[in-house]
């Protein structure tokens, strides 16, 4: 059974960092494309970024330069590095797994359960 955790959220001030991750399990981590998405409220999920399992990365235009993307096959985790936060990055954020070694925004991915990240002063 695929299962996504995500952990490492909460509420920082606006400039603030955090980093997120994802304990995977249930699958061969290494040989999947990975993601994290994002939902404000009132709206759908976004796909924020993403990385191939030859880890070559991809973010959307709303975070590039800010967020980092990245994964550990040896700990089945993978990893969003969120600095210079603005109060639009308030959202809850998702981890996914992507069905094949690459992932483009619109094919299928499997979300995880989410956690919150607020930015506010």
């Amino acid at each position: 059974e695929v299962q996504l955790v995500e952990s490492g959220g909460g509420l920082v001030q606006p400039g603030g960092s955090l980093r997120l991750s994802c304990a995977a399990s249930g699958f061969y981590f290494s040989n999947y494309a990975m993601s994290w998405g994002r939902q404000a409220p009132g709206k759908g999920v976004e796909w924020v970024s993403y990385i191939n399992a030859d880890d070559s990365t991809y973010y959307s235009n709303s975070v590039k330069g800010r967020f980092t993307i990245s994964r550990d096959n040896a700990k089945n985790t993978l990893y969003l590095q969120l600095n210079s936060l603005k109060t639009e990055d308030t959202a809850m954020y998702y981890c996914g797994k992507a069905r094949d070694v690459g992932w483009r925004p619109g094919d299928y991915i499997a979300w995880g359960q989410g956690i919150q990240v607020t930015v506010s002063s």
